[in-house]
């Protein structure tokens, strides 16, 4: 720290301007991670002062962590090394915008509000319904790889990312893909930045396919007895000429999370109390489209619901859709808020398996006594979170326990399990955040072409990468 302060403080001030380092322990101490806490902050204004700051950060051998709104910190794994934040936030700016083309271009420290009101005054929006929707920039949410609601429809951001700009752990701006839709020169490299976490660069500027508000919505919940009941309507609706923007199942202690005081903190709008029944698993769903062509999809709705064996169904007004919708992009914001120590596991398969990992999931949180979540997405993703009463060692083995027979089950279905979230004091104990996956040799390979010295946010991959 104090080699950081000594020496390189006044050149990153030479580089970004006094105003624009910060090094009061007060103040750095936003930026800490898992208990480690940088020694300096830079917040550059361009990308030409990013260059000139990893280059400087590179030749001191520097660690550095690209922020944003630092919504996301917590995940991934505490950093090996942690000299420098770089703080992304002042470049906010829309560089570039054709609404008739339906391409964007924009800086990484733009808020996704900001951008929402920009894009909604030309009828249109970027499909990144991602949790801290309120507070969280377009870069972190990139960098993370965070998904939302709407991917049932749009997909990730791999989908509509046309190209990112970024610059290496070795100060040299790079990019990859493009800027418009048609573009197909090269290797698509801005894919690897998706979901890195700032190991492998500092993104400047993301290329945005944009997509035409939907003219009007409309928003179903319907309930179920048991899971198998409510993925079974899932299964009709994906064999269906139906297209919802949004799919999501929901446990029961999902359902009450919705109702929950972390919910009313964290999400937009309200919902009845009885909107999703105690005890019951509910299905819920978006569609957009004209007035024929929403009465078709609850019209057809409701007629496979019946052939599921619902419970309830529910058609949402205006608030109560913002207010179910709000819940499900918010799921891990709420969980996490909700119990002392949340454990969030992300789990990817086959649509098809979602049935019975819902059945050993519930069933291997009950004989281990642990309160949970699961949101289940219509296309394989499963959210489920463990939330212990307490932070103690009795909570802990139990936690563990039950992460590791999860990810067993998910494993023997032939999906993949993480943990993006979970107490740091944890993360020794928990085998998945540590463990390294089959291709860890080469993303490691990956890893030392892009960032040689190894200083972009190091260790911070699940793995330790």
């Amino acid at each position: 720290m104090s080699t950081v302060r000594e020496v390189a403080v006044a050149q990153f001030v030479g580089i970004v301007g006094a105003s624009n380092v910060v090094d009061d322990p007060a103040e750095v101490a936003a930026y800490a991670i898992d208990g480690k806490t940088p020694a300096a902050v830079v917040r550059p204004g361009s990308s030409e002062e990013v260059v000139a700051a990893v280059k400087l950060a590179a030749s001191e051998k520097l660690a550095i962590i690209p922020t944003g709104a630092r919504t996301k910190l917590a995940m991934g794994l505490p950093p090996a090394q942690y000299d420098l934040a770089l703080d992304m936030s002042r470049l906010d700016k829309v560089l570039a915008y054709d609404p008739g083309d339906l391409t964007l271009g924009v800086e990484p420290g733009m808020p996704l509000s900001k951008l929402a009101a920009i894009l909604a005054e030309h009828g249109q929006f970027l499909p990144l319904a991602a949790p801290y929707a309120e507070r969280s920039t377009v870069g972190g949410t990139i960098a993370s790889g965070v998904d939302g609601p709407l991917r049932q429809l749009y997909g990730t951001a791999r989908d509509f990312v046309l190209g990112i700009e970024f610059v290496t752990g070795e100060g040299i701006p790079a990019k990859g893909g493009g800027r418009v839709v048609k573009n197909v020169a090269g290797y698509d490299l801005h894919k690897l930045m998706i979901g890195a976490m700032g190991t492998l660069g500092v993104i400047t500027r993301i290329n945005f396919r944009t997509f035409p508000l939907p003219a009007s919505s409309l928003a179903f919940v319907v309930s179920f007895e048991t899971a198998e009941r409510a993925l079974d309507l899932r299964r009709r609706v994906a064999q269906s000429p139906l297209r919802p923007m949004a799919l999501e199942i929901l446990s029961p202690g999902a359902a009450e999370l919705f109702s929950s005081d972390a919910a009313k903190r964290i999400a937009n709008g309200t919902i009845p109390a009885n909107l999703f029944p105690a005890s019951h698993w509910a299905f819920t769903a978006d569609f957009a489209g004209d007035e024929r062509v929403l009465e078709r999809c609850e019209r057809e709705l409701r007629e496979r619901a019946g052939e599921s064996g619902t419970a309830s169904f529910a058609v949402l007004d205006d608030a109560q859709r913002i207010g179910v919708f709000d819940r499900k992009r918010e799921f891990i914001p709420m969980a996490l808020d909700s119990s002392p120590g949340t454990v969030i596991m992300k789990v990817s398969l086959l649509p098809s398996q979602m049935q019975y990992f819902c059945a050993q999931a519930a069933k291997i949180a009950n004989a281990n006594a642990l309160p949970w979540a699961a949101m289940a997405r219509g296309l394989g993703i499963i959210y489920v979170a463990l939330l212990p009463e307490r932070r103690d060692e009795d909570w802990r083995n139990r936690i563990v326990l039950a992460a590791e027979q999860i990810s067993a089950a998910t494993v023997n279905l032939g999906g993949n399990a993480s943990i993006p979230w979970c107490p740091s004091e944890w993360n020794s104990s928990l085998k998945n955040r540590t463990l390294r996956r089959e291709d860890f040799a080469q993303m490691k390979k990956l890893k030392g072409v892009f960032d040689p010295q190894g200083i972009l946010a190091p260790g911070r991959l699940l793995g330790g990468l």
